[in-house]
C-alpha cells in the first residue's frame, strides 16, 4: 500500500500449534516443541526465583506454567454505573476512609465509595485518637490498604494496637462496629486490621485463636492479578454477585489465611463467611501457586461476620473500580457501561438507603 513492495520479506507466521519450525528453501533446518524453548528461555529466572522464594512454590508454578488455558472470568450480574441522581443527591452515606501512619490507596477507595454515591471523609487515626472527629457520624469505615508503620511489627499490627491500646479509640470502635446501622470494608492492610481487632469474622474470640493473615507461603511480596471467585454469603457488599470470576489485584506479603483453631475454622466454612477465594484456570478453588500467591487454604481470601455488615479482603478492588484501570479485560467485556468491582460499593449504598 505504500510502495515498499520488494523491500520486506515474509520471514514466518504464526500457528496455533505447539512447536517452532524453521525451513530454509523447504528443507526443515530446526524444530521443537514450544514448551520445552519456553523452559530453556524461563530457567534462568526460575533459578533466581528459587533463591529469593519458597523452592516449593517456585516448582508449582513451572509445572503449571504450560497448562495454563486463560483465567476463567464469568458474571453473574449486569454491572451498570451510578445514576446521576444518585451522586449528585445533596444528603449522602457518610463513610470514613480511614488511614494510618504508612497506609495508602486512600485516593482510590474514596473514589471508588464516591462513584457509589457516598460522601467519603477522609480520616485518621490521630483524627479519632485526638477526639477531632467521631465516628458516630459515618455509616461506613474503610480500612485502607498499604503498610502501615512500614509493617515492622507484622501486618497490620501497629494500626491494629493504635485501637487496642487506646481508651478513646477502643470506645469510639466498639460502639462503631455494634451500631446495626454501620458497615465496614477492610483491604490489604486494612483487611489484616480488622481481623486483629476481632472484627471478623465475630468479635469475642480468644486472641491466641483469633484468624488472621500471616507470611505468604512464598516468602516473598507478591504483586500479582489472579481469579477469584465470590461465594454466597451474609456480606452486604457481595450480594448479586455469588459465582462471578473476577480479576483481582494481589499486592502483599502476609495474605495467608491462618485459623489457629480448627473449631472456628470450621464455622467460618459452615457459616459461609469465606465469601471470596482463589480459583485456576478450571474455576476450581485452589491452594497451587500462583493462582493462590499466598497459599491460603482453600483460596481463601476474604472474611465476613454473621451479620454481613463487616468485609475484610486481601486483594484491592478499589484499583479496579473503573474499566480503564483494568490491565487486561476481557474481549467480551469491552462493550460494559462498568466496572464488576464497582458493584461491591453500589451494594453499600443500597443497604444504607434501605436502614
Amino acid at each position: 500500500r505504500h510502495g515498499l513492495t520488494g523491500c520486506y520479506h515474509v520471514i514466518g507466521k504464526t500457528t496455533e500449534k505447539l512447536e517452532v519450525s524453521l525451513r530454509n528453501h523447504g528443507k526443515q533446518v530446526f524444530w521443537s516443541a514450544t514448551p520445552v524453548l519456553r523452559s530453556v528461555w524461563q530457567e534462568t529466572s526460575y533459578q533466581l526465583e528459587n533463591l529469593q522464594a519458597n523452592p516449593v512454590c517456585i516448582a508449582q508454578e513451572q509445572e503449571t506454567c504450560f497448562q495454563r488455558v486463560g483465567s476463567p472470568y464469568t458474571l453473574s450480574f449486569i454491572p451498570r454505573p451510578t445514576s446521576f441522581e444518585i451522586i449528585s443527591a445533596d444528603n449522602k452515606p457518610k463513610v470514613a476512609i480511614l488511614r494510618e501512619e504508612g497506609s495508602n490507596g486512600d485516593k482510590e477507595m474514596a473514589v471508588s465509595f464516591y462513584l457509589a454515591g457516598f460522601e467519603p471523609w477522609d480520616v485518621t487515626m490521630s483524627d479519632i485518637i485526638s477526639s477531632r472527629i467521631s465516628l458516630e457520624i459515618f455509616q461506613g469505615i474503610a480500612f485502607v490498604g498499604g503498610f502501615s508503620y512500614a509493617d515492622v511489627l507484622d501486618a497490620g499490627k501497629g494500626w491494629a494496637g493504635s485501637v487496642r491500646f487506646n481508651s478513646k479509640a477502643v470506645h469510639e470502635f466498639h460502639k462503631f462496629y455494634n451500631r446495626p446501622d454501620t458497615f465496614s470494608l477492610g483491604v490489604c492492610n486494612g483487611c489484616q486490621v480488622m481481623a486483629l481487632l476481632g472484627w471478623v469474622p465475630w468479635s469475642g474470640i480468644e486472641l491466641a485463636k483469633q484468624p488472621r493473615f500471616i507470611r505468604n507461603t512464598s516468602s516473598r511480596f507478591e504483586s500479582r492479578m489472579p481469579a477469584v471467585k465470590i461465594f454466597d454469603s451474609p456480606a452486604v457488599m457481595l450480594q448479586g454477585m455469588a459465582g462471578s470470576i473476577l480479576p483481582a489485584i494481589v499486592a502483599h506479603g502476609e495474605g495467608r489465611f491462618h485459623a489457629p483453631d480448627y473449631q472456628i475454622f470450621s464455622q467460618i466454612i459452615d457459616l459461609n463467611l469465606a465469601p471470596i477465594r482463589f480459583v485456576d484456570d478450571n474455576g476450581q478453588e485452589t491452594e497451587t501457586y500462583p493462582f493462590n500467591p499466598n497459599g491460603s487454604p482453600f483460596g481463601i481470601t476474604a472474611l465476613c461476620d454473621p451479620t454481613g455488615r463487616h468485609l475484610a479482603f486481601m486483594e484491592h478492588p478499589e484499583r479496579l473500580t473503573l474499566l480503564w484501570q483494568w490491565p487486561y479485560p476481557p474481549e467480551e467485556w469491552q462493550l460494559l457501561q462498568s466496572s464488576p468491582w464497582l458493584h461491591m460499593f453500589q451494594n453499600a449504598y443500597q443497604w444504607c438507603m434501605a436502614k
